[in-house]
């Protein structure tokens, strides 16, 4: 059996599979803070012992012995700072974090070239702005640091003792020259980062190490266990859906989203904020458009409400029609395709009888929207794909699902294992490591278990429009 571990925004992750099904998964919350407005944190050990709680109760349905290989998958961009002696000097600064603005324009007039060379436009989410920010405003912070991570190579450490990380991880720190894929000297000279501070870079089913006996104390793995090196959530999440060569794309629905399509080609396209990143395989490499709200805001409006998140699709799939508010969704900010940290979230159209079913079927309808954006973005390219597969927690909902095949005009499918794509994907990069799998079987694409035919939607349409008119508008509001 093969572990893949995915350190989520909002759980850890652990799928536990053979070389071609999902044989068991489990699951473990955890928090964010927010100490200021626009920022958002998380402390590493929180990953850590909550990727020993979750393999617990793993442990309750399979044997943790018979685990061969360990893949990692996480969160992307998040700053993970350590001292000389590997310790965390201060929490997690994370991809949905907005602090570092004046930071990117810096970058951009040290590097003109940036979009080409990195593959997108300077955004504070990414971890370059962030070293920046932590030198002009924490500079005893920055006098300690000594390493950087991303958060799933902060899990690497614990579990096999090396600083270490994947092409895919590397790709979104802004750090990495993604047609080399080789770390650029000059990206991180632009943001006061010495080269010697970054790990050590692999592709994604490379073995980097393998559990310590201090681990497995930790873990009930076995010590000796390979560890490859695994990808970015994004990369990951296209290996368990065979999107590692041309023509194949999905979206994912976290707590971001994403919008991607697989290629053989570096094709940066920074104007539109459309991300060109290096895969976690070899020779190849994606466009991306990354919204920063995905699902989440799904679960926003539940909390607020006192609602779950299936309460809150079950009350938007009672109602449609002119009397549905707007939503802009935008809680954190958004990357693609606007590369607008500023902007935040407003429901616009509130009458006097409006419902709860209304609100919830307008926050539902905005995430589409997103999409809708997000696809436009690409131009041909998205285009050309016969069909979107669709992973993570929010492809759960058909009626999500529905909305963005309509405003997309694209086919969606949901496969075997959607929900927990990122982490299968890691476990899949184990198998092949292991030699249970090889390159091209990881383009193999999983069974198909629902299908969604775009519908014309004439009113969804005009909705759509005034949902870009409301951003117009709002944008220029200070």
């Amino acid at each position: 059996m093969y572990l893949g571990i995915d350190i989520g925004t909002s759980a850890v992750k652990l799928v536990c599979a053979d070389a071609g099904r999902i044989l068991a998964t489990s699951s473990v919350g955890i928090g964010t803070s927010s100490p200021q407005p626009g920022w958002s944190e998380q402390n590493p050990e929180i990953w850590w012992q909550a990727t020993r709680d979750a393999l617990g109760l793993l442990a309750g349905e399979i044997s943790l012995s018979d685990v061969k290989a360990v893949g990692l998958s996480g969160q992307m961009h998040g700053a993970v700072l350590l001292d000389r002696d590997q310790c965390p000097i201060r929490p997690a600064i994370l991809w949905n974090d907005s602090r570092a603005v004046r930071e990117c324009d810096d970058i951009r007039a040290a590097q003109p070239q940036v979009g080409h060379i990195a593959g997108v436009l300077p955004l504070p989410g990414f971890t370059a702005p962030k070293i920046a920010w932590l030198k002009r405003h924490e500079p005893h912070n920055y006098a300690r640091l000594s390493h950087i991570l991303l958060p799933k190579d902060y899990v690497g450490l614990r579990l096999h003792g090396e600083l270490a990380t994947d092409t895919s991880d590397a790709a979104g720190t802004m750090w990495l020259d993604q047609a080399s894929r080789r770390w650029h000297t000059g990206m991180a000279e632009a943001t006061d980062v010495a080269v010697d501070w970054l790990p050590q870079m692999f592709d994604g089913h490379n073995v980097v190490g393998t559990v310590t006996v201090r681990a497995a104390a930790e873990t009930g793995l076995n010590s000796g266990v390979p560890v490859v090196a695994g990808g970015g959530d994004a990369a990951t999440g296209a290996v368990s859906l065979g999107a590692t060569e041309p023509g194949r794309g999905f979206i994912s629905l976290g707590t971001s989203g994403q919008l991607f399509v697989a290629d053989r080609k570096y094709k940066p396209n920074p104007e539109r904020y459309v991300h060109a990143f290096a895969h976690t395989l070899p020779d190849r490499w994606y466009q991306m458009a990354a919204m920063l709200n995905g699902a989440r805001p799904i679960s926003w409006i539940g909390d607020q409400l006192g609602l779950s998140a299936a309460e809150v699709v079950g009350l938007a799939e009672t109602v449609s029609g002119d009397r549905v508010p707007i939503f802009l969704p935008y809680l954190t900010g958004e990357r693609s395709p606007l590369g607008d940290p500023h902007i935040r979230a407003c429901f616009f159209g509130l009458e006097d009888a409006t419902t709860r079913a209304e609100i919830c079927r307008s926050v539902v309808e905005a995430i589409a929207f997103c999409f809708a954006d997000a696809a436009q973005s690409f131009g041909d390219t998205v285009d050309s794909l016969p069909e979107l597969a669709a992973i993570g927690g929010g492809s759960r909902s058909d009626l999500l699902l529905g909305l963005i095949s309509a405003v997309t005009e694209k086919p969606i499918v949901r496969s075997v294992g959607a929900e927990s794509g990122p982490a299968y994907g890691a476990a899949r990069l184990a198998a092949c490591a292991d030699g249970a799998l090889t390159i091209a079987d990881l383009a193999e694409q999983p069974a198909t278990t629902d299908r969604f035919e775009p519908v014309e939607m004439h009113a969804l349409f005009e909705r759509l429009g005034r949902f870009r008119r409301l951003y117009t508008a709002v944008s220029t509001v200070d």
